[in-house]
């Protein structure tokens, strides 16, 4: 049977990029030794032929000594950081490299193209497979690298699907080792792929590994099916060459944020690279073409061409491509919160930026937070769009920033459209290249409709009625003919005529459903604590009223001059029950913390009620207090005046201040912990390690979804966030469940904390299962001695099952991850002790892993902390031989005593396990230097475990025999030794002396120096890749066979002594050719 094998898929790449019309060339062929060398040295990662024929072919009308000057400020990128180096170039990329020169006596600027963008077909798109680099004297080798005009823009990492050990998490962990040993490769790399042959993921150069995301779609029409495998669907969906400029020009963004070093108190501007997902980039492509449309600036013929990541026809919902030609209306991108909406915008004005030759583009929130929030992601990515972003400071302001004849990028809020007097507002500009973005766009405010209002005086009693219109006619009383587009988290109600009046139908839509299955949002939970923390019945009518009385998104608007609302925040603030909430979610959190690391947000009806909880809070916890803006662990962001009072005005925080509370709360790493919020951060803020939300305010519909969707975001292996119900929300997440799917939506908002506790549950049955027959009822009241004894016995026990220990580090950890969205929930709580044990069983049965890899980048990138028994903690069993029971040898573990230990050992199967480990990583170490030894001590191994695991000796027959192996090892030694060779020299003498006739017809003396002279010679003739180049491989054949002869080795054994060698070789071809 033919195996699968990691060439055999970097063939198939090769076969796939082909057919995108790639040039496919051999990494050794081009290398400086190679046949076709275009490389003057390994150090060189440019191909400087087809970048110089590439730059001369595009920028023909430049002079010679311009074009040269550009090439060389691409290498020339001299900062010691690998993402500064990156970025600058990929501005040079993008946006084009500044040359100056003389013409006609004159001194001019200009600008010369790497990529010819426009016309992809001008471009030429290589694969290369194998291709070498060397720098520090590091020799790396990525599998597949592909370049355009000579740039190396896209690395691929391969691994073998049919390798269990061979995942694309190992491959992530490849590309992590090239970015610290090759990082000048990095330097000029867009993005990154990462593959087992079947599953495949793209990410960046920062990207950690939770946001490297497949990409599902070829044509952007519909997601590929499941029997496609997501490397073929990457390849012909993200690689095809209009696609990989499309992405290259305008779906890459360089985040920047701040962080404040704790000791030295200098802040630094941490920058992140982010890549467009699929649906982000579909979306705004479809976005970008609606907008050309609704401007008036594209033919029929385009719009029929438009590409939809999902129609919403689909969804039995109207789409943008019924509306006509030149309506203004762009249409309403629906992307669940959590899944990049903000980003998505981003991406969207920097490429209709390009597309419309430099619009005026006007981004609309309805609140200063919002507006505050969406403009630092704007102004982090300033680079995609090619200017500053200005936020209007008032109306007058606002007047002068869209009084220009095109370009600026201007963010303001909707309130800034109100007329001062009357009902117009007066004409801004009639230019047709005005992009009006607008965000949450079903805001009931943004409509056309008249309604009467009272007018107040000054005082505000009522002195009469008013007529007032919705926002969206000031807008267009202002904008006539600019073009609006919507974007919304949440869908578009049934009822709801106003925002396809404004903005028109659907474009894309990204619900909650698909979101959570291609991993960009994690699941919402919800738990009641009505029976914690009772609401008098009371309070309870105030609350139901409000809900009859108020639409679904009228409470936020009308709550404060309502005289229930004003009654209900009398009984929610009062004194007992803050008190008792304070309490509450002092344990609640803390007992998350335990098992869960991240952050958590309240929410509160009122600033007061705010801040009476926080003072109750830090009452409790008096250390999590600070007066410092930049320390404590809890906070309150609102506003406040000075006329509110000194308690108010304490926490009041301005625009600067709250924009550096939240770099702490983005912050993993910082103390802030938990904030307490009224209105402010409940859209648009994202905190991706913010797992628990506080409800403890009335909230209904949009403002209910967008604010519950702040614990989404994904965030290493974080399983879901909680929602903490205070008020009794319950049936107001019923009801937008109800509109959710009414309006198209797929996928449950938020599910409750029950379903959470029963896979807890299930998983919980599973894993006792497994220690059926065992009693471990003892341990929880046993001393830290007997406990550690208990353990050992149930490590013991699991090991004796069939393949026991896989299937238990795969339950308990599914157990694991259930347990912490359920705590702390009175039935998790209940069985904590219980997952603790088997927690701790787990930690020491992971310390035998085989492989020798470590700890995984899912375990290493967590967020599950596991439950500490407390008793433990002092032990501090941190490796095998502790987790075994035994003390660890200061000698070798082949020596006599350690081997009488193990034997001596009364759980048999640990005994087998760490043997079987030690030896293991033993003889992997000898692979490297010594091929047929390391062979033939694997085939002992994996025989005896073999015979063992199909219960043909026991395991204390396995243990005699892997003691055997371990004395085999010692006598190997001891000849090496007694002989008098180098490690390399025994390697090559071993593969030599490996057959019986080869050392009965020649004499030992003979073979010793046979083995030193084929080493001395292979590596004289050796050079960097010669394990890839098959010239070189065919000399060496040649002078192995050649040297056989000269010394009379068998005949009939000859060929295959040859083949040994070479592969021998091949094993040490580092320390042959001298690199590390």
């Amino acid at each position: 049977m033919t195996r699968i094998t990691e060439s055999a898929i970097e063939e198939l790449v090769i076969e796939l990029l082909e057919k995108q019309d790639y040039e496919y060339v051999s990494g050794p062929d081009i290398a400086p030794d190679g046949v076709k060398a275009e490389r003057r040295s390994f150090e060189d990662v440019l191909l400087l032929k087809r970048l110089k024929n590439a730059v001369n072919r595009i920028n023909a009308k430049i002079p010679p000594d311009a074009r040269e000057d550009a090439i060389k400020q691409i290498q020339n990128l001299n900062s010691s950081e690998l993402i500064t180096n990156n970025e600058t170039f990929h501005r040079m990329l993008t946006e084009g490299i500044k040359v100056s020169y003389q013409k006609d006596g004159v001194e001019r600027g200009d600008l010369v193209w790497l990529i010819d963008f426009k016309n992809p077909e001008n471009n030429e798109f290589l694969v290369v497979n194998q291709f070498t680099v060397i720098e520090g004297n590091i020799n790396k080798r990525p599998d597949i690298i592909l370049f355009v005009n000579g740039i190396p823009l896209v690395i691929i990492e391969l691994k073998n699907p049919a390798d269990e050990q061979a995942t694309v998490t190992s491959a992530f962990r490849q590309i992590q080792t090239y970015k610290q040993m090759i990082p000048s490769l990095f330097n000029y790399n867009s993005f990154v792929v990462i593959s087992d042959g079947l599953e495949a993921k793209a990410g960046t150069i920062s990207s950690g590994y939770s946001h490297f995301m497949a990409w599902k779609s070829i044509d952007g029409k519909r997601d590929e099916s499941n029997l496609i495998s997501q490397l073929e669907t990457l390849i012909r969906g993200m690689l095809n060459k209009k696609t990989l400029l499309d992405i290259i020009r305008h779906f890459i963004v360089f985040d920047k944020s701040k962080k404040e070093d704790k000791e030295t108190g200098i802040t630094s501007i941490y920058t992140i690279k982010k890549l467009a997902y699929y649906h982000q980039y579909f979306a705004v492509n479809k976005a970008v073409e609606s907008t050309l449309r609704a401007s008036g600036y594209i033919s029929e013929t385009s719009v029929d061409n438009l590409k939809v990541a999902e129609s919403p026809e689909n969804f039995g919902l109207n789409s943008v491509k019924t509306q006509p030609i030149g309506d203004h209306k762009g249409g309403v991108i629906w992307h669940t919160q959590g899944s990049g909406k903000s980003l998505s915008m981003v991406f969207f004005a920097g490429k209709i930026i390009l597309t419309l030759d430099n619009p005026t583009i006007v981004v609309i929130t309805d609140r200063n937070d919002l507006d505050d929030q969406l403009f630092d992601t704007f102004a982090a990515s300033k680079q995609l769009l090619r200017q500053d972003p200005v936020q209007a400071e008032n109306r007058e302001h606002l007047k002068e920033l869209l009084n220009v004849v095109s370009g600026g990028v201007v963010f303001t809020t909707i309130q800034k459209f109100q007329p001062e007097e009357g009902n117009v507002y007066p004409k801004l500009s009639d230019r047709r290249n005005i992009i009006v973005i607008v965000d949450e766009a079903h805001r009931t405010q943004y409509g056309f409709k008249a309604k009467t209002i009272d007018e107040k005086d000054e005082q505000g009693n009522v002195i009469g009625k008013k007529t007032v219109y919705g926002f969206a006619k000031y807008l267009r009383d202002a904008l006539p003919n600019a073009t609006y587009i919507g974007f919304t988290g949440t869908p578009i109600e049934k009822e709801d005529r106003n925002t396809p009046a404004v903005f028109g139908n659907y474009v894309d839509i990204y619900d909650i459903s698909q979101a959570q299955d291609d991993g960009a949002i994690v699941k919402i939970y919800y738990e009641s604590r009505l029976a914690k923390i009772g609401l008098t019945e009371e309070g309870k009518k105030l609350i139901n009223d409000l809900d009859k009385e108020l639409k679904l998104d009228d409470l936020a608007e009308n709550q404060k001059a309502n005289p229930k609302w004003k009654h209900l925040e009398t009984l929610v603030g009062s004194k007992d029950r803050v008190m008792h909430i304070a309490k509450d979610i002092v344990n609640h959190f803390e007992q998350r913390q335990e098992i869960f690391e991240g952050k958590g947000m309240i929410v509160t009806m009122s600033r007061a009620i705010a801040i009476n909880l926080y003072n109750e809070i830090i009452k409790i916890r008096p250390q999590w207090h600070s007066d410092d803006l930049k320390k404590g662990a809890i906070k309150v962001v609102i506003t406040s005046s000075s006329s509110e009072g000194p308690e108010m005005a304490k926490h009041h925080t301005t625009k600067d201040q709250r924009r550096v509370l939240a770099e702490r709360m983005k912050n993993p790493e910082d103390e802030l912990r938990l904030v307490i919020v009224c209105d402010m951060w409940l859209t648009g803020f994202d905190v991706p390690c913010l797992h628990t939300m506080y409800l403890d305010k009335p909230m209904r519909g949009h403002t209910l979804m967008q604010a519950i969707a702040r614990v989404n975001r994904v965030y290493k292996d974080k399983p879901g966030g909680l929602i903490v119900d205070y008020l009794g929300i319950a049936s107001d997440l019923k009801e937008a469940l109800s509109f959710y799917s009414d309006s198209g939506g797929r996928g449950d908002p938020a599910v409750l904390q029950e379903q959470a506790v029963e896979i807890m549950l299930e998983k919980l049955e599973i894993v006792s299962q497994m220690f059926h027959g065992f009693d471990y009822n003892h341990y929880f009241t046993a001393d830290t001695s007997t406990k550690l004894s208990i353990i050992l016995s149930a490590e013991e026990h699991i090991l004796s099952l069939e393949n026991g220990k896989k299937r238990y580090i795969d339950e308990v950890t599914a157990l694991s991850k259930a347990f912490s969205i359920a705590i702390p929930h009175e039935q998790a709580m209940a069985v904590k002790d219980e997952v603790a044990f088997y927690q701790a069983v787990k930690a020491r049965l992971v310390k035998f892993d085989i492989t020798g890899a470590g700890r995984t980048d899912e375990e290493i990138e967590t967020t599950i902390k596991q439950v500490i028994d407390k008793a433990l903690v002092t032990e501090k069993v941190i490796d095998i031989f502790d987790a075994a029971g035994i003390k660890k040898p200061d000698i070798s573990i082949l020596s006599e005593e350690f081997l009488i230990e193990i034997q001596n050992m009364e759980h048999k199967n640990i005994a087998m396990e760490v043997l079987k480990k030690l030896l293991n990583d033993e003889i992997k170490s000898r692979m490297k230097k010594n091929l047929v030894q390391s062979q033939t001590l694997m085939e002992m191994l994996e025989n005896s475990i073999k015979r063992y695991h199909n219960k043909i000796i026991t395991a204390v027959e396995v243990i005699e025999e892997l003691i055997g192996l371990s004395k085999e090892i010692k006598r190997m030694d001891k000849e090496q030794e007694e002989i008098g060779l180098t490690d390399y020299e025994y390697a090559f003498y071993t593969a030599i002396a490996d057959n019986k006739s080869a050392r009965e017809l020649m004499q030992k003396e003979k073979l010793l120096e046979l083995a030193a002279v084929l080493y001395k010679k292979v590596k004289q003739n050796a050079s960097i890749d010669w394990t890839i180049k098959e010239s070189v491989r065919a000399k060496l054949r040649v002078i192995v066979k050649h040297t056989l002869k000269q010394y009379g080795y068998p005949p009939d054994m000859q060929a295959l002594a040859t083949e040994t060698v070479i592969k021998q070789a091949e094993m040490i071809a580092d320390e042959l050719t001298g690199s590390r």
